[in-house]
């Protein structure tokens, strides 16, 4: 695989193939041309070949892809095949909706525990990963290797206890508190989604075509 610096826009497009060469495998598509898969994806051949030139050289000249053999080459270059551990911090509606809705272990993580204050939630489960006390946090980390840490707490204590992770040796985080982190260590990842920015941009893209639909109706026939 080529070490060259990957633009995140290119990053950002591997869950896609992903998941489109998902569906494929799923309906027995054994291959798969770029044309065929750019049409799915409504994306250019152009892009891509592109893409996939970034880590190397996929495909057969004549033959295109075998979906298989691209899923396999894909997931490892996202990491898939690692297998990552993790903890969730912040067991509330939202943490307990990713344990018992979200497929962590389909993307290469063993969530092994969830970390609250509410007494009603420690000592219980949720989708099998048992909850514990956040008191119990730093004891945990200092007896388990954890590769990255899911942050659903409330955006308030997003920073703090952001640091505290970082501070205890994790070096990845999954940001869903709608709270920036810029953490002192440079070393600690932070991947942060943030729902108000998806919705406010459909509500800018519906706010536009809105606009578009009342000219049309305003021009003289």
């Amino acid at each position: 695989m080529k070490r060259t610096r990957i633009s995140p826009q290119v990053i950002r497009r591997l869950p896609r193939y992903l998941d489109q060469l998902d569906r494929l495998i799923a309906d027995g598509a054994v291959r798969v041309s770029s044309a065929e898969l750019g049409r799915q994806m409504k994306l250019t051949v152009s892009q891509i070949r592109q893409d996939f030139s970034c880590f190397g050289k996929f495909g057969q000249q004549g033959y295109g892809y075998n979906t298989r053999v691209l899923r396999a080459e894909i997931a490892s270059i996202l990491g898939m095949d690692r297998r990552h551990t993790a903890v969730l911090v912040g067991a509330g509606n939202l943490g307990r909706a990713l344990l018992q809705n979200f497929g962590f272990a389909q993307y290469g993580f063993r969530m092994l525990a969830a970390f609250d204050v509410l007494p009603g939630l420690c000592g219980s489960s949720i989708a099998g990963v048992p909850v514990y006390h956040a008191s119990e946090l730093p004891a945990f980390l200092a007896e388990n290797r954890i590769d990255a840490a899911v942050l659903a707490v409330p955006q308030q204590q997003a920073v703090q206890t952001a640091a505290q992770l970082a501070g205890l040796g994790v070096r990845a985080i999954w940001n869903f508190t709608n709270q920036d982190l810029h953490l002192s260590d440079p070393n600690v990842l932070v991947e942060s989604i943030r729902f108000s920015d998806s919705l406010l941009a459909l509500s800018y893209y519906m706010k536009q075509q809105a606009a578009s639909d009342d000219r049309k109706l305003e021009e003289p026939h």
